[in-house]
């Protein structure tokens, strides 16, 4: 399939608030892409990667991924998807009173894998550079490793996709770039990255396609790269 997201005219409404979260938002992203959506705080990002995921519908328009459109599927059909969907935090969501390994393979039983556990988690533990972290736990590690380790996290399961909403916003600078260059070395291994953020020495330093959100409505859609509001 040449689309891995299409976003066909979408608008979202959170009609207790009355709040127009996304309004008549239309792009499409392929394959292997490395895409960032920036905008301010209340922009429409997080709302948007929420469709993704299929924990939200639109409330006009269609969201696909791999020509299929997410409104169609069943309740029972929602765990293969978001098994192909790797998911990264800003704050990394590890489980405190398990091991970095430990970690992993919880994911893998929680999806449903099959297959050997440790070896599968350690293999994403080596990609991410923190194989010899396995034993630690959380609070053991420093925050760009509890990043690190839960973008090994999200890897784990080999999704196609991968999303990551403000992952380096809790980082320093040197520590978000590490970060940043890690996600990049995913992309060129085939996996599609969509990086939600706000930072723009991120975006500037390493230009990918961009798109632009503003009040729910997307203002550019850039190539090139490069942050602007």
């Amino acid at each position: 399939m040449r689309f891995v997201v299409e976003f066909r005219h979408v608008t979202k409404t959170y009609a207790r608030t009355h709040t127009h979260a996304l309004k008549n938002v239309d792009f499409l992203i392929r394959k292997g892409e490395f895409v960032y959506f920036t905008g301010h705080s209340g922009a429409g990002k997080s709302t948007l990667l929420s469709l993704v995921l299929r924990r939200i519908t639109p409330s006009e328009g269609a969201v696909a991924i791999a020509g299929q459109d997410l409104a169609l599927l069943r309740e029972s059909q929602l765990p293969l998807l978001r098994r192909r969907i790797g998911m990264v935090f800003q704050d990394h969501r590890l489980l405190p009173k398990l091991s970095s390994l430990d970690n992993l393979t919880f994911a893998l039983r929680a999806t449903g894998y099959r297959g050997n556990y440790e070896q599968r988690a350690l293999g994403a533990l080596r990609q991410v550079g923190l194989a010899h972290k396995r034993k630690a736990y959380p609070i053991e590690l420093s925050l760009g490793e509890q990043q690190r380790i839960a973008i090994a996290r999200a890897l784990v399961t080999d999704p196609p996709l991968l999303l990551c909403d403000e992952p380096t916003g809790n980082l320093d600078p040197d520590t978000s770039w590490e970060i940043l260059e890690l996600l990049n070395d995913v992309n060129i291994k085939g996996t599609t990255v969509i990086v939600a953020t706000h930072s723009r020495d991120l975006v500037d330093r390493l230009k990918r396609r961009t798109m632009v959100l503003r009040s729910g409505e997307l203002v550019r859609d850039d190539d090139r790269g490069g942050y602007s509001l």
